[in-house]
């Protein structure tokens, strides 16, 4: 019997893979993986900007405060990774993160250090499955300077992790602007994520602070940095804002009657919605339809980034929602990975 040509062989098999990507629909299998919203088993592709990890020198410096963290491990992390189909996750501490150290500058420096190098560690020891975006004294400016420029230029990190505020200062405080100006000058990816505000801890005690004050305390932020003049004063810092963008979407009529009423342009040359549709937004607990709608009516798909907020949400959750949300497939990829890669170019190599 003659050999069957390898030109045919080949042939059926792009028949056969193609005939099965019609069987399970475009929104069921996206390029590079075989990892479907449910979690299929297959190789990971999505990069998660809102993974949150717990260092050991961290956690014990936190019990000697009294104080815990959710349960956090290296291989628990790894697993979930494998079983949502993430590749690459930017870590970033665990609630309360550097909060935790605020009326102590030595103790910030120190801790932002050890948990900066355990993360580099991270990223040596699992070659392509760990980011980093380093913690700094924020907003001790000498210090965050010299952790900026260790962090950067030693470590090798993704970028810079900093809450929405510290002490009831928001990171729009022109005080904060010394550390900015240098975030600035680096092109810097600054991570966010929402801090606990002490002004409102006691006015809803049967409801965690973070379900409505945390996503509030992101809006807060942002409209500091656009209308106090940080975001047009620095346009080089990629800004990454979580759970998309808080309660931003929802609120844009009022921001929008703030910047014509009171003539903004002296800090806003561009514009409001100039600087809105340049940040970046995670997905973590903002990835039901109503978030995601509400978002996408105003910034482009190219501006979502894939987050779960790890350990507190799964992955598997995350996309399912993303799954219903009405995407394109290369919007969809664009939202798992694209965008993502486009701002970690590492990640190519």
């Amino acid at each position: 019997m003659n050999a069957i040509p390898a030109s045919l062989i080949d042939a059926l098999q792009r028949r056969r893979f193609l005939a099965g990507l019609t069987a399970l629909g475009a929104g069921a299998l996206l390029p590079g993986c075989e990892t479907t919203g449910a979690g299929t088993p297959g190789k990971p592709f999505r990069i998660d900007v809102h993974h949150h990890f717990a260092p050991p020198d961290y956690s014990a410096a936190l019990k000697t405060m009294m104080r815990g963290h959710a349960k956090w491990s290296v291989q628990g992390t790894l697993e979930e990774m494998d079983k949502s189909g993430i590749a690459t996750c930017f870590t970033s501490l665990i609630n309360p993160g550097m909060q935790a150290w605020g009326n102590d500058p030595a103790g910030a420096r120190k801790i932002a250090r050890v948990s900066n190098e355990y993360a580099a560690q991270l990223m040596r020891d699992h070659p392509g499955r760990f980011g980093s975006f380093a913690s700094i004294p924020f907003p001790d400016i000498e210090g965050s300077l010299r952790e900026i420029a260790y962090a950067y230029d030693v470590l090798k990190a993704d970028g810079i992790y900093l809450w929405t505020s510290y002490n009831g200062k928001l990171l729009g405080d022109p005080a904060t602007f010394p550390i900015l100006e240098e975030l600035n000058r680096r092109k810097a990816i600054i991570y966010t994520h929402p801090a606990t505000p002490a002004c409102c801890s006691q006015i809803m005690p049967y409801i965690s602070i973070n379900a409505i004050e945390g996503p509030v305390d992101t809006t807060r932020t942002m409209i500091s940095l656009i209308f106090q003049g940080g975001a047009a004063k620095f346009p080089d810092i990629r800004w990454i804002f979580s759970h998309s963008g808080g309660v931003t979407p929802f609120l844009l009529s009022r921001f929008q009657r703030e910047e014509v009423e009171k003539d903004r342009k002296a800090v806003l040359p561009h514009g409001l919605m100039h600087e809105l549709r340049k940040f970046y937004y995670d997905t973590a607990q903002g990835h039901h339809d109503g978030a995601l709608k509400a978002l996408l009516a105003i910034i482009p798909p190219s501006q979502v980034l894939y987050g779960t907020d790890y350990p507190f949400w799964d992955g598997r959750k995350v996309s399912d929602d993303l799954a219903k949300g009405g995407f394109s497939a290369a919007d969809r990829m664009a939202v798992d990975r694209d965008n993502a890669m486009r701002l970690f170019p590492r990640l190519k190599v």
